[in-house]
């Protein structure tokens, strides 16, 4: 059906038993339907599928939220192609006071990383939760960055919550559960599809008070995320880049046309979005000073230490131990300060 007109029926009919109770000719005649939707739809049987679907969501625990549930993103509701269903997996509220979408370019610079962090790092005290889009480059940086210190975070997906893409990012999906979510439209057998990308960023858009781009080319999706965001009439940020850098030439496209706001610091994104008054710092715990390491993370810090940087090859190699519990241990040092991530999945101590 699509989403709008879906959102048509159930706004006319009240409830998706309604849609299904009623007449090829009470739903012919409601506006965009037409007789071949309306027959579809009388003449819909596939339930079984709904049903394993309904069983999925339970053995996974995960939520189906529908346009008419109070947890949906209400944000989400002055977007005219809303999705008519949302499947979260996680603990983040979905309605917090203060919500950001980050995104930019998936083969970030070092420049990009540093001012995505900064700006992550300096919304702390803000209790923001982060939106992004779980993809390589400025996507995961926010991520793991919002984990970091402390934020909730939740990717919104271009697939069913049956795989993960990237794969590469089991280990932060299942951290991002713990400390935001995974949220998506599709149900749980649909594969990423180049086409779904462009379609999830109308959600990572308009589930948020604002945008920030932080590093991107002219074309590509957070082009299209900021467009996006302009139409739903949410606030676009931009940082500036040098004008020879082709991986800031959309930023810099964006603010020279009026398309966003030029961002120079987390304050003035703070003060244009009223959000001066800070939470209460949270008071660190005296056993959080002492930062104790598994077998695995101690054996990368060895690793890098002495060899200042590795690629995640040849660490892989390395260590001895599985790819997946590098992976863990990598995102676990990275979140207790120790190590960065760099462009080309290069890691090196802090």
């Amino acid at each position: 059906m699509g989403s709008i007109h879906a959102r048509t029926l159930l706004q006319h009919f009240g409830s998706a038993e309604q849609i299904f109770k009623s007449s090829v000719y009470s739903l012919e005649t409601i506006e965009g339907i037409g007789k071949i939707r309306a027959r579809s739809i009388k003449s819909f049987r596939d339930f079984e599928l709904a049903e394993k679907e309904i069983a999925f969501l339970q053995r996974y625990g995960i939520r189906a939220l529908s346009l008419q549930d109070a947890d949906y993103p209400q944000r989400l509701l002055t977007a005219y192609d809303a999705p008519v269903l949302l499947f979260y997996k996680g603990n983040a509220d979905l309605n917090k006071t203060k919500t950001i979408s980050i995104v930019g370019t998936r083969r970030n610079s070092e420049y990009g990383k540093l001012v995505t962090e900064k700006i992550i790092r300096e919304l702390t005290d803000y209790d923001v939760l982060i939106v992004s889009g779980l993809a390589f480059g400025i996507d995961a940086i926010a991520h793991k960055t919002a984990l970091k210190h402390g934020l909730t975070t939740v990717a919104v997906l271009a697939h069913g919550l049956a795989s993960l893409y990237p794969p590469e990012h089991a280990q932060l999906s299942k951290q991002m559960m713990k400390q935001g979510g995974l949220l998506t439209e599709y149900i749980s057998q649909v594969k990423a599809s180049k086409h779904h990308f462009p379609i999830r960023n109308r959600i990572v858009a308009a589930i948020s008070d604002c945008t920030i781009v932080t590093e991107t080319a002219v074309k590509g999706g957070s082009m299209i995320t900021a467009d996006l965001a302009n139409g739903y009439n949410r606030e676009v940020f931009a940082l500036p880049g040098r004008t020879t850098d082709f991986k800031s030439a959309g930023c810099n496209w964006l603010i020279r046309n009026n398309q966003a706001l030029l961002l120079e610091n987390t304050q003035d994104l703070i003060k244009l979005m009223g959000w001066e008054e800070k939470k209460k710092p949270a008071t660190k715990d005296q056993g959080e000073l002492f930062i104790v390491l598994n077998e695995v993370e101690q054996r990368i810090m060895d690793l890098l230490t002495e060899r200042e940087q590795m690629h995640i090859d040849v660490i892989n190699a390395t260590t001895g131990f599985p790819n997946s519990l590098n992976a863990g241990a990598l995102l676990e040092l990275e979140m207790k300060d120790l190590i960065c991530s760099m462009p080309g999945r290069i890691y090196r101590v802090k």
